[in-house]
């Protein structure tokens, strides 16, 4: 296990935090090599502003907290956000918002995150069954995984010839393949990622559940966009 995701593990578990905050989730996958959007955790206009500018515009705006689990549904997130005008005014509404909705919730700062390029998204995701242990999901984003339950399943660990498969065995691949003329997306570093939740799943034992989603797909590359890491409470240390 990287040394840095070590940390986060430890420090949540003193902290009997069982879900990781957003900017937590994206530290840990980062350090296993999974990209994620750049991101800065500011505690103060000044700090958006300048955050917003080293990023680059347009920046997406969130509210952290332990206790927003479901930032849209407290007007905890600006999206498109293209100025510092803009950033300043997304800034104080965010805690207007929060504030008002969520009178007790404990804001531990707001995340400035750079706004990737829309593509097809997919679902990745691991989860620990107590029966069969650590497991790996895959499925494209959307109405296909929701409405179809097109998705992949795996028992962790697997190679990269095992998540090509898990792709593979999906009805959506056709759009990751270039379907109707569409360019071919990055299967190849879908793999790679795939595997890498694999291995976020077996050798770090505390996480209970791990969900990318969605990560865009690109004709070079990936970019996981939202992470949502939840710990076992069962827990005592690690």
């Amino acid at each position: 296990m990287p040394e840095i995701a070590r940390q986060i593990i430890q420090k949540a578990v003193q902290q009997k935090q069982y879900q990781l905050l957003e900017p937590q989730a994206k530290e840990l996958i980062k350090a296993f090599g999974i990209p994620t959007t750049r991101h800065s955790l500011v505690y103060a206009v000044k700090e958006a502003i300048l955050a917003a500018n080293s990023i680059g515009y347009p920046v997406v705006m969130k509210v952290v907290s332990p206790d927003v689990l479901h930032k849209t549904d407290y007007g905890g997130v600006r999206l498109n956000v293209k100025n510092d005008d803009e950033v300043e005014y997304g800034y104080e509404e965010i805690l207007k918002n929060v504030k008002k909705k969520a009178p007790d919730a404990r804001i531990t700062g707001i995340l400035v995150e750079e706004m990737a390029t829309p593509s097809t998204e997919v679902i990745i995701g691991g989860l620990r069954d107590p029966q069969f242990g650590p497991a790996v999901m895959f499925g494209i984003g959307g109405i296909f995984v929701e409405v179809y339950k097109d998705a992949s399943f795996r028992i962790a660990p697997l190679d990269e010839f095992e998540a090509i498969d898990m792709i593979n065995e999906i009805k959506g691949v056709k759009i990751l393949k270039g379907f109707r003329g569409a360019e071919p997306l990055d299967i190849a570093a879908l793999a790679q990622t795939i595997v890498h939740i694999s291995d976020i799943m077996v050798s770090i034992n505390e996480i209970n559940e791990i969900d990318l989603n969605p990560v865009l797909v690109y004709s070079k590359g990936i970019k996981a966009v939202d992470v949502r890491i939840i710990l076992s409470e069962r827990i005592e240390g690690v």
